[in-house]
């Protein structure tokens, strides 16, 4: 059997365990130590609960970050990702991402020069505003309304 075959055999394999529930069962686990904690309902339990809140606070706080230049929707993809790996919908949910997210790369190669020069420099103005205001402070002679949003991104006061 070539290793194609044995990829195909092998994704068959999980495709036909997948039973559509919320969590994984032990059964649907590639790793000893995972599959000896979910074998046991009170560790299974903890444990789920565990990573829920692990995911909840990482997810929560990439959010937060979002719209500061830097990380933030690897830190949501990253506990978007540990949900997954006790939950099914986050499984669901992670491919999903990963395939908007081909997506919009495979859609930014096709455009022409100017358009990505366009996004980078948009990108590049954005880093700098915030690291801007920031290092200084939002400017007092902007409009309250725009000071008062601006003062609502993480980081600057």
């Amino acid at each position: 059997m070539t290793a194609a075959e044995d990829a195909a055999a092998a994704a068959r394999r999980r495709a036909e365990r997948t039973d559509h529930n919320i969590t994984l069962d032990a059964q649907d686990d590639d790793w000893a130590w995972r599959r000896r904690i979910r074998a046991n309902p009170a560790t299974a339990r903890v444990y789920r609960i565990t990573i829920g809140v692990l995911g909840l606070v990482v997810v929560v706080g990439g959010l937060i970050i979002v719209p500061a230049p830097g990380p933030g929707w690897l830190v949501v993809f990253a506990g978007v990702s540990l949900w997954a790996t006790e939950f099914e919908w986050a499984q669901r949910l992670l491919r999903w991402g990963k395939g908007v997210l081909a997506q919009w790369t495979h859609w930014m190669v096709r455009q022409p020069w100017w358009l990505k020069g366009l996004v980078t420099l948009g990108t590049a103005a954005l880093a700098i505003f915030w690291a801007l205001f920031a290092i200084t402070g939002v400017w007092g002679f902007l409009p309250d309304v725009v000071e008062n949003w601006l003062r609502l991104l993480p980081g600057v006061d």
